[in-house]
């Protein structure tokens, strides 16, 4: 099974982009969300994937992602996925041993910046740079489920 251990924080400053280089844009859809699941097709630049993850609150999930023929996931985003698609743009910034993901969302999301960071094991250690703010892993309002049907603007 496949598991993924990730931290998800707000920013405390604009300072990550002095590193950041150059984004991907993403758009991604729901096509379920449940209280057991959710599945979603994303297109990450031109690549498309389906994945599924398990609904679960915290930092330990399960999550399996396939790679999927991009004009079937741009059907499937136009025809099948909740509305408004979730859109951002996803930087990476490597910090010691980890690299971050920086999402800075777009659309209804808009003004909403995140970064989340993937670790092996629960207890694993982490320098957290110096613009990394409060950690809202727990909080599920930042879970990009959730922004389809509580956009960030309307908090």
């Amino acid at each position: 099974m496949a598991v993924e251990i990730e931290r998800k924080f707000l920013l405390r400053s604009d300072d990550w982009r002095a590193v950041a280089g150059e984004g991907v844009f993403y758009r991604q859809g729901y096509l379920v969300g449940s209280k057991s699941a959710s599945v979603r097709v994303r297109m990450e630049g031109s690549v498309a994937f389906l994945n599924i993850k398990s609904a679960t609150l915290g930092i330990r999930r399960s999550e399996f992602e396939y790679p999927i023929p991009a004009d079937d996931a741009e059907e499937m985003l136009a025809n099948l996925c909740q509305q408004p698609l979730v859109e951002k743009v996803r930087y990476h910034i490597k910090v010691g041993t980890h690299t971050w993901e920086i999402d800075e969302f777009r659309g209804q999301n808009a003004g909403l910046v995140v970064a989340e960071v993937e670790l092996t094991n629960e207890q694993e250690k982490l320098e957290l740079p110096a613009w990394v703010g409060e950690e809202v892993s727990n909080d599920p309002r930042y879970y990009n489920v959730k922004l389809v049907t509580h956009p960030y603007r309307e908090w």
